[in-house]
């Protein structure tokens, strides 16, 4: 990544876009504090991620596009083991209604050798969200979802922006960015291409035609690279 900088505000959703290998993974890597930045300065939720880790990583979820569970412990356990460890009294008044959002409800007894891989997903998010965090990244969050699940997924992501979180979002779908998506960054080659809303950015590279996508606004200011995004 090359002097990347950029601001994300309460409420906002942004689709974080490039081609592959652009740096998104990397970047939301760093944002979650998992791969320091050799420069410069994070914030998470008013934290300085470097000063602060602890604070900051309290105040943010960070779902991967592959969901790290435990073998050995149910949905109902998982979600347990996260209260404990973010401090969240009464967790199960919590828990529950994220199990029946994401239609877990029927599966919390059940380890995650007998989920599907959209079920995973869904623990993962949900142990993400138990803590209620103010800031959230998501890279590829539809991965292993059926149409029905994708459809839920975008409207718990919107609910939860205006509900005031932050929430960067990467995905190669960019049908979804499209319809969830207030801002975007568009990546190419750990660079920053451009940055601002949505309408703006399509604005910028529309050439003032009307009713041009997301796609192929990400091909135009990316030099027209085939890529999948």
């Amino acid at each position: 990544m090359r002097e990347l900088s950029f601001v994300v505000q309460p409420g906002h959703v942004l689709g974080l876009v490039g081609p592959n290998g652009a740096g998104k993974t990397t970047t939301l890597r760093c944002l979650a504090g998992i791969i320091p930045p050799s420069a410069g300065t994070l914030r998470i939720a008013g934290h300085d991620l470097a000063a602060d880790p602890v604070g900051a990583k309290r105040q943010l979820a960070f779902f991967p596009d592959e969901p790290r569970l435990f073998d050995y412990l149910t949905v109902r356990q998982h979600l347990a083991f996260v209260a404990r460890l973010y401090g969240v009294p009464d967790h199960e008044a919590l828990a529950q209604p994220l199990l029946e959002e994401l239609e877990l409800s029927g599966k919390a007894d059940q380890l995650p050798s007998e989920l599907s891989r959209g079920m995973k997903q869904k623990l993962a998010i949900a142990c993400g969200l138990l803590h209620s965090p103010r800031v959230i990244f998501f890279d590829e969050p539809l991965t292993g979802l059926d149409p029905l699940g994708i459809r839920r997924m975008k409207d718990s992501i919107l609910r939860r922006a205006r509900a005031g979180a932050t929430i960067v979002l990467s995905s190669h779908l960019l049908h979804l960015l499209e319809e969830v998506c207030s801002h975007v960054l568009i990546l190419k080659q750990g660079e920053k291409i451009a940055d601002g809303t949505l309408a703006n950015v399509v604005a910028q590279f529309s050439n003032g035609e009307t009713g041009v996508s997301l796609e192929e606004i990400f091909l135009r200011a990316t030099g027209g690279s085939t890529a999948a995004p």
